[in-house]
């Protein structure tokens, strides 16, 4: 059996990590829920992926500096809105901590009343089904609870630091 080489910890440059990582080209997000106070919080991820089928399972990685971080930790659910082409205007807003990102979306609520964007390529509804720790992130899994495609189009890709259409 094949034995894995180990490198000295702290032998990976991070900014040459990042930029192998943006050569994985990723679909974009909107990941939404709401603060104690009712009030809609979200940001933009890429680092979101399904976990199991059988439950139904999904994660996303949430930044420990991110300003959402109190009211992801406190909520007991989330929404993954997955963006379509085009749709680059608000991946940028969900991304700038000082825009007010909900401004020009209509929202929905589902089951768990986590925010859904109306005008997303699909979305899925979730409850937080764990918490991990993941470095300078914080892993969350959700359990879907509902989901489904909301329009018709491609979906918005990130690639190499910038936004990408499907050829």
């Amino acid at each position: 059996m094949p034995v894995c080489a180990s490198e000295q910890p702290g032998a990976v440059d991070p900014a040459d990590f990042r930029s192998i990582l943006g050569r994985f080209a990723t679909g974009v997000a909107v990941v939404t829920t709401r603060a104690p106070d009712g009030e809609p919080v979200g940001l933009t991820v890429n680092s979101f992926t399904s976990v199991s089928l059988e439950p139904p399972l999904v994660l996303f990685c949430l930044d420990l500096e991110a300003g959402s971080l109190s009211a992801f930790e406190a909520a007991s659910c989330f929404a993954v809105n997955i963006l379509r082409a085009g749709q680059e205007a608000v991946s940028n807003r969900f991304a700038d901590p000082l825009a007010a990102r909900f401004a020009d979306n209509d929202i929905a609520d589902w089951s768990t009343g986590a925010p859904i964007l109306a005008d997303a390529l699909a979305a899925l509804d979730c409850t937080v089904h764990a918490r991990h720790d993941g470095g300078d992130h914080i892993i969350l899994v959700g359990r879907v609870q509902h989901l489904a495609v909301l329009a018709d189009g491609e979906p918005l890709i990130y690639w190499r630091g910038g936004y990408r259409q499907l050829v």
